[in-house]
């Protein structure tokens, strides 16, 4: 909803003159963004997810049947908001070319040397987009699977007669004892918003949920 509201006049403009929400507020009866404007917003979270894998201006314009002018000024108008994106990424691409590798949040690494040893300008550009992509996808894998060290480590599920059953990209369900799901729901939260007992510049905030089967 934010990066909607940057990118358009029209869903600005009734933002600022109190006509529109970008989220809930107590006591106030107004329309949401995410409901009026449905169609923007879709396009916004796109933008959100793919600038972050490194997706250029060109494939904008290809996916939104726009041109590229068209597609540059959104994506300028991202980068302008959140600056400390594209210097990370510059950052993240100028050790990829000097030193042939990027890391995850763990530290695994991922050799890209084969990359950059020639002129192809596809295959550099391939792994410019692998250098800023791997840190974000790798990060993400490495929270969940020591989520997952740490739950099945969890002595206290056990005893509880709870296990994992299965993980879905950052998903994970445990299954036990209907008696004790509201604690083994607990404990779950506990173990995945802090999986490697450290202290993190941001929330991990987990939407835990009890149900009698996956599709509930």
């Amino acid at each position: 909803s934010r990066t909607a509201y940057n990118m358009f006049d029209h869903i600005r403009k009734e933002v600022e003159e109190g006509r529109l929400l970008l989220e809930k507020k107590p006591g106030v009866n107004l329309p949401l963004l995410k409901e009026k404007y449905a169609n923007e917003r879709k396009r916004a979270k796109t933008m959100n997810f793919s600038v972050a894998y490194g997706k250029s201006a060109f494939g904008f314009a290809k996916d939104w049947g726009c041109s590229y002018e068209e597609a540059q000024k959104f994506l300028d108008l991202w980068y302008d908001d959140r600056p400390e994106v594209r210097d990370w990424q510059e950052q993240v691409k100028k050790v990829a070319i000097e030193k042939g590798f990027t890391r995850t949040l763990m530290g695994r690494y991922r050799i890209l040397t084969k990359h950059f040893a020639g002129k192809d300008k596809k295959s550099i550009l391939h792994g410019l987009r692998a250098s800023i992509n791997t840190p974000i996808q790798g990060g993400a894998a490495d929270i969940v699977i020591a989520a997952m060290v740490k739950l099945r480590r969890n002595e206290k599920l056990k005893r509880l007669g709870w296990k994992i059953i299965h993980q879905i990209h950052d998903e994970v369900i445990i299954e036990g004892p209907q008696e004790s799901a509201e604690e083994a729901m607990e404990l779950l939260r506990v173990d995945m918003e802090n999986p490697m007992d450290v202290r993190y510049r941001v929330k991990l905030e987990v939407d835990a949920k009890i149900c009698d089967n996956w599709y509930e």
